[in-house]
């Protein structure tokens, strides 16, 4: 198992005597979540590439030929013991970390900031962190009693939408709850601790940003949607035959869908993207590190309202692998979150900065 603090002083070490260039490092993360953009972009950009997965999902990394190495492991959660990773080894956090992975006990130096990982884990203080980025939030619920209008109810860490939902009184979420416990959607231990937030209807937005701490500046990349079971599917069920089988909306996310945004509305995403980017640095020393997501809610006004926040890349990058529209606009064809990654390591090794983005 390799210690993070013997890391830097290997790393230090070893940039004083050889200067080492990226292609002495080796990139690696879980192969899960969006595992196939950042191994791919790592190799586009000269890196070695480690992958560490499952011994049911290595087909996946075999048949498109990101990995040099792959790595079996029976669970996540245990992964950290493994042998063969060696001290130049940069792991990158996606979802699966955030669902499986203790940061606190991580003994591997990250790309990104794992103390806000461990802020956006938590819904209350990644709530907190939004406020006071002073960004509109909807209204949370402290008590299922004060129900008073449609809510969505959530759990706490990266799950994927799963077990999500809708409630209108005290009673209909007693109703809710009793019968997703019977189908085994959720368990009573989920529902002990719960986040309800008041439900805004409206289109889902994932806005995907990139804070370069080497280049000094904020990028606003990537915009997507989720494809959700059962609730995007609904629709075709009719409204009688829905109510007689008493259907319950579900939110697992089987997908993304890419979006190009309206352009007046460009302006406030950067703003806020900037307020979050600017209240992370009050929360942690290094503040905001590589990629991050404002998962948000466009009304009727065309208001925008964050309900979640990620400090690391999501899944909803997946969908420009290989570039898309903003990624085009600011760096030419080609890029991609997972490639933009590799790219900040890369000059941060280059400028001798490296130790300012890991963590």
């Amino acid at each position: 198992m390799v210690n993070a603090k013997y890391f830097y002083t290997q790393h230090n070490y070893y940039m004083a005597r050889n200067q080492p260039t990226h292609k002495s490092y080796t990139i690696a993360t879980l192969g899960s979540h969006s595992a196939l953009g950042i191994l791919k972009g790592a190799k586009e950009e000269g890196f070695k590439t480690l992958c560490i997965c499952k011994p049911q999902d290595r087909i996946t990394y075999d048949s498109f030929g990101v990995a040099d190495k792959i790595i079996e492991t029976a669970s996540f959660s245990d992964f950290p013991k493994l042998k063969g990773i060696d001290n130049k080894t940069i792991f990158i956090p996606h979802g699966s970390y955030t669902a499986y992975v203790d940061m606190d006990d991580f003994p591997f130096p990250i790309f990104g900031n794992r103390e806000l990982i461990k802020v956006e884990s938590n819904r209350d203080t990644q709530r907190e962190w939004i406020v006071k980025s002073g960004l509109k939030v909807p209204e949370v619920y402290h008590s299922t009693e004060d129900i008073d209008g449609l809510v969505i109810v959530k759990f706490h860490g990266a799950a994927g939408g799963k077990g999500y939902f809708l409630a209108y009184s005290r009673e209909n979420f007693e109703e809710k709850r009793r019968r997703m416990v019977r189908a085994g959607i959720v368990t009573e231990k989920q529902l002990e601790k719960i986040h309800i937030q008041k439900y805004i209807i409206g289109v889902n937005v994932y806005a995907s940003y990139f804070n370069s701490v080497v280049r000094d500046e904020l990028e606003l990349l990537c915009f997507d949607k989720r494809y959700e079971a059962n609730v995007d599917n609904i629709g075709r069920v009719p409204a009688e035959d829905q109510i007689a089988t008493m259907v319950t909306p579900t939110y697992t996310v089987t997908g993304n869908i890419p979006l190009s945004i309206r352009e007046s509305l460009l302006p406030e995403f950067f703003r806020m993207g900037e307020a979050v980017a600017r209240t992370a640095r009050g929360l942690s020393e290094k503040g905001m590190i590589g990629p991050f997501c404002l998962e948000n809610v466009i009304n009727q006004k065309l208001e925008i309202i964050t309900f979640e926040l990620s400090a690391r890349i999501v899944a909803g990058t997946n969908v420009d692998i290989g570039g898309g529209p903003y990624f085009h606009l600011k760096h030419g064809p080609g890029m991609h979150m997972g490639r933009r990654i590799a790219l900040e390591i890369k000059e941060g090794i280059q400028q001798g900065m490296l130790d300012e983005l890991l963590t």
